[in-house]
């Protein structure tokens, strides 16, 4: 395949095996929310709540992972999430769920580029408005120019920098500190954090693994790997993918019990840059600095080569056919414009991860059925299915104002799920009658 091909650009030059397989979808789903939400979620809900948080992405790539074996046995000539929902749905349909997806992707990469502006506010001494230039000419130039190849190029060095900080930095605090007086500092200052009987949590991690799910299963470029790892590898890929990134929120969790055992502190988000502070080690701290930084601009380059993927592939594509320089000039459009626009609105809007992650956490739930559907599903499905994940997010926001935002979101995924078995009963019952006659 030729480099200046655009399938080179979508897919990359060959298929990945287990470990780089591993590696890829690492570099994808270890983000600066990852880091900025673990020690939130700590302070919030306690232990447990941040075993929760690891569980929630360790099962959501699990969970995929058996419906990847599927997805690439009936759609081996696909390569994008975009090109099975055309296979699957009306042409009505198609359109309802593409709309969905874009404000999904848009979403996601606005929450991700949000976190890389809070941890290098916190990181460097510069304006948000500097250090967001630098960081998406960067993806930029990685993710929406250079494509799945430059992708994969980085990711290798992108996992090594991270596994390399979670496991040396705490390693070195529990050296100096200990772990026995980190334990008496929290269970002095923070008791709440060993508070396991918290009912609360319990409802915060089994909404959390939802959600997480509803990520996995709608994200552009899990479903891009999907195609591009080897079919019989597919499963042990993502569960092992899955095993792994669980212990990364851990080891973030422990680096704050470090940090805030024996005193109190201000803002959950200057934990980061405390614990900067009590790094002794010039080396130590280069670390952690391109820990954040490649963790944050892998997941945003990732997420940036999906969207201008989906737009070119299967909107502007399907409106008109495109040459191969064509696809490539609307390459650099879109991803600059991508680009520009979350340049201006991460410089305006006031940070808060976590809370927009579970705000949209209605959208994530009620796209989980109506997937399923489609994946699993062996006929044409009609508009009410994609529809089905609308009615159930705007059911979730409309009971927001008479019970809590946890249990909004799990009317979203009833109500969708309920759309789809109702639409499930009535062609069995149909095709009973037809047989019958």
């Amino acid at each position: 395949m030729k480099k200046t091909d655009f399938q080179y650009y979508i897919g990359g030059a060959f298929q990945l095996g287990i470990g780089f397989g591993v590696v890829s979808l690492l570099s994808r789903w270890v983000t600066g929310n990852t880091i900025l939400s673990s020690p939130e979620t700590l302070i919030k809900y306690g232990l447990t709540g941040g075993i929760g948080y690891s569980l929630m992405g360790a099962l959501a790539l699990i969970l995929f992972g058996i419906l990847a074996k599927k997805i690439r046995d009936r759609f081996h000539d696909q390569q994008t999430i975009g090109d099975v929902l055309r296979e699957r749905l009306t042409p009505r349909g198609y359109w309802f769920m593409i709309t969905i997806l874009l404000v999904i992707s848009f979403h996601s990469i606005f929450v991700q580029a949000m976190g890389a502006g809070i941890l290098l506010h916190m990181i460097f001494p510069l304006p948000v408005f500097s250090g967001m230039v630098f960081f998406l000419l960067f993806c930029f130039f990685i993710g929406g120019a250079g494509g799945m190849q430059r992708i994969h190029q980085l990711s290798g060095i992108n996992v090594v920098l991270i596994f390399s900080a979670v496991i040396i930095i705490p390693v070195y605090f529990y050296i100096q500190e200990g772990v026995y007086p980190v334990y008496e500092g929290i269970k002095l200052y923070h008791p709440y954090i060993l508070y396991v009987k918290n009912t609360e949590a319990v409802l915060f991690i089994f909404t959390a693994i939802l959600i997480g799910f509803g990520q996995v299963i709608i994200d552009r470029a899990s479903w891009q790997r999907v195609f591009i790892i080897k079919k019989e590898k597919l499963r042990i890929t993502f569960t092992l993918a899955g095993l792994i990134w669980a212990t990364i929120p851990l080891a973030l969790s422990s680096l704050i019990m470090i940090i805030i055992f024996g005193r109190s502190y201000d803002s959950i988000y200057s934990l980061l840059f405390e614990l900067i502070g009590k790094i002794n080690s010039t080396l130590l701290i280069v670390l952690f600095v391109l820990f954040c930084f490649s963790a944050i601009s892998s997941a945003v380059s990732a997420e940036l080569h999906a969207i201008v993927t989906l737009i070119i592939k299967n909107i502007v594509g399907m409106l008109r056919p495109l040459s191969n320089k064509e696809k490539w000039r609307f390459t650099y459009l879109f991803s600059g414009a991508i680009c520009l626009s979350l340049f201006i609105i991460v410089s305006i809007l006031p940070p808060s991860p976590i809370e927009l992650l579970f705000f949209f956490g209605n959208i994530y739930a009620s796209v989980i059925v109506p997937m399923l559907y489609i994946i699993l599903g062996s006929k044409t499905l009609p508009s009410l299915i994609p529809l089905a994940s609308i009615i159930g997010t705007a059911g979730g926001f409309a009971a927001l104002p008479i019970m809590e935002n946890l249990f909004a979101i799990w009317i979203s995924f009833c109500l969708s799920g309920l759309i789809c078995l109702g639409h499930f009963i009535y062609n069995l019952l149909r095709m009973k009658l037809i047989v019958k006659v």
